[in-house]
């Protein structure tokens, strides 16, 4: 019995490293369609979204037969019940990129330096996502903690970037206001994603220790 709970769970990290892996992916092709103003590169994005959504599902679904007919105790449990709460942050980091998707499909941005500083926001989010996932994979708690603390430095790009696309429609009397608006909102995005990479490492934590920054404890 617990040789096939084993596979199951091995079942389980594969299937939230694809997931990951695939959140990983539509980040930097959504950065790429931004840089290059590939509108057909966006729309696979948004396509891409589809199957995030399709593994969300898959994943849940597994989780949820663990549960009722294994009867895991305390640290299978903790596991369990992180990556049911993982899958949420990354099937939205999956919207997220959509949403940048659509708005690099309505914008005509054209490319600069401030299209260069968000790549480099959106490598590091990106990197908190993989790292997160690995994290929880490898019940790595030193690298999940290293997660936390980067999503220090994204915000520290977010509030950069937007000073200067403020700056930019300030001076420029409200001329490209437009295309200012529509990257501050992208950075807002790619802000978000580092939220949802830090909630994930969150609950590698919880899943390893049984303690939660938000106060659950098992």
């Amino acid at each position: 019995m617990r040789n096939k709970f084993d596979r199951q769970l091995e079942l389980l990290n594969k299937q939230l490293s694809h997931m990951g892996g695939l959140c990983e992916t539509a980040i930097e092709e959504v950065t790429k369609a931004l840089e290059e103003g590939d509108t057909a590169r966006a729309k696979a994005v948004i396509t891409a979204d589809e199957e995030i959504d399709q593994m969300e599902k898959d994943i849940e679904g597994l989780c949820l037969k663990l549960l009722l007919q294994q009867q895991p105790v305390a640290r299978d449990l903790r596991q369990i019940s992180a990556a049911l709460k993982m899958i949420t942050d990354m099937e939205r980091i999956g919207d997220q990129t959509a949403d940048i998707a659509d708005i690099v499909i309505a914008a005509q941005i054209p490319s600069g330096q401030d299209i260069h500083c968000i790549g480099v926001m959106s490598e590091a989010a990106a990197k908190m996502v993989r790292d997160s996932v690995t994290a929880y994979v490898q019940k790595d708690l030193e690298l999940a903690r290293q997660v936390m603390e980067a999503d220090d430095a994204v915000d520290q790009m977010f509030e950069e970037i937007k000073c200067k696309l403020v700056r930019l429609i300030a001076e420029n009397e409200g001329h490209d206001g437009d295309q200012a608006i529509d990257l501050i909102m992208i950075i807002k995005y790619l802000e978000r994603i580092g939220d949802h990479a830090t909630n994930i490492a969150e609950w590698v934590e919880f899943s390893i220790t049984g303690i939660h920054a938000g106060g659950v404890k098992i």
